[in-house]
């Protein structure tokens, strides 16, 4: 099976860090689950925010190291570098038949890892 759009998208904005794609690759009412938040973000605006944040923390060492992927959902396991901490995690895509992302899930551990990726990702949001 080719590598899904969607996907080739993601891995487009990742790679090249640049979070303008985003834009165009996230439905109105996508839904973004965090490790470190206990609700669900809904909505573009807030995805945007997270990803952006997520980009720009986890970017520079951000490694996809496996990927399993369906007609319209995809799970990209990862590794990062934070402060000398390794991170291990997943991210867990579906979407829509127009190709937009409608639900973005992720996961990280071990749990000294979550806990210096919330204090990242806090600081950047908060800039």
């Amino acid at each position: 099976m080719t590598r899904p759009a969607p996907l080739l998208a993601w891995h487009s904005v990742a790679s090249s860090r640049d979070p303008a794609g985003l834009d165009a690759l996230l439905a109105d009412d996508v839904v973004f689950r965090s490790p470190a938040v206990h609700t669900s973000q809904e909505g573009r605006a807030l995805t945007t925010a997270y990803l952006s944040a997520a980009i720009t923390v986890l970017g520079p060492t951000l490694t996809y190291v496996r990927e399993w992927y369906a007609a319209d959902s995809a799970v990209l396991e990862f590794t990062a570098s934070l402060d000398g901490r390794t991170v291990h995690g997943v991210d867990m895509l579906t979407w829509g038949p127009d190709g937009r992302l409608t639900d973005f899930t992720v996961m990280v551990r071990p749990f000294t890892g979550l806990q210096k990726l919330m204090e990242l990702m806090a600081a950047e949001l908060t800039r």
